[in-house]
């Protein structure tokens, strides 16, 4: 047997780590998908907060009294 497939035996130190590689891969990817619907978020949130500060802007200025 070579060295490669008595590391990839069941139950082996080598298939340990891939096990805990792959965990640590998932959960970075769970940081990334909550990292971007956060700022997806923040952005619409924004945008239209901004969006009703224009609109009251263009409102009170219609009814200013010139």
């Amino acid at each position: 047997m070579s060295h490669e497939t008595s590391a990839a035996q069941p139950g082996r130190p080598a298939e340990k780590k891939n096990r805990k590689a792959r965990k640590d891969r998932k959960d970075e990817e769970g940081w990334f998908e909550r990292g971007v619907a956060l700022r997806a978020g923040f952005y619409i949130f924004g945008t239209h907060l901004f969006a009703g500060f224009i609109w009251l802007l263009f409102y009170l200025g219609e009814h200013a009294h010139k």
